[in-house]
């Protein structure tokens, strides 16, 4: 069962409402009809990054997490510093070609097409558990697939985390099976 965390402390709301106020919306990025949720806006004000990293973190401190899964390419720019502020380590989930080692694979679809993610078939071990954060929830499939990648090597996906989720857009649906925190909903 889908569940959402997030802190009720009036620290939280700030960093929310200060997300919300730097997120730029491109519309046609990058194809007619997407409206693209830029988080470089966000990332650009170090302060507000460091909060943003630390709402991440905290819903998952007392999760026995092993290890961050991020998905390429913003969500290994939040992901890390996740992974860092949680004392565990980094799992980069990428593209096709861009491992240097044996790797699993899945295809997903996106919004505005497919794709297909990759990550090394040793990131973590049967029995590790894992967090998943991306900088942004749309369809949920690119999430699925990187859950689905991370259940395949034998490790659990304790929950997933993101800055920014796209209502409309129903992903956590595809993330039943996964506890949900989300720091802004559009």
């Amino acid at each position: 069962m889908t569940a959402a965390r997030g802190g009720s402390g009036p620290s939280d709301d700030d960093v929310r409402e200060r997300i919300a106020r730097a997120l730029r919306v491109v519309p046609d990025f990058p194809s007619p009809g997407i409206l693209f949720q830029d988080i470089t806006p966000v990332l650009a004000d170090a302060s507000l990054l460091a909060a943003v990293v630390a709402a991440l973190a905290e819903p998952w401190r007392d999760a026995r997490i092993t290890h961050v899964a991020g998905v390429e390419s913003r969500g290994f720019i939040l992901a890390a510093p996740v992974a860092v502020a949680l004392g565990v380590g980094f799992i980069p989930v990428r593209k096709p070609g861009k491992l240097p080692s044996r790797s699993v694979g899945r295809d997903y679809a996106l919004e505005y097409g497919t794709g297909r993610l990759e990550m090394h078939e040793d990131a973590c071990t049967s029995g590790s558990r894992v967090l998943l954060v991306d900088d942004v929830l749309a369809t949920g499939g690119t999430a699925r697939a990187a859950c689905e990648l991370v259940e395949s090597v034998g490790a659990s996906v304790v929950a997933c985390s993101f800055m920014v989720a796209i209502a409309s857009l129903h992903g956590e649906r595809m993330l039943r099976n996964h506890e949900i925190a989300v720091l802004v909903h559009r």
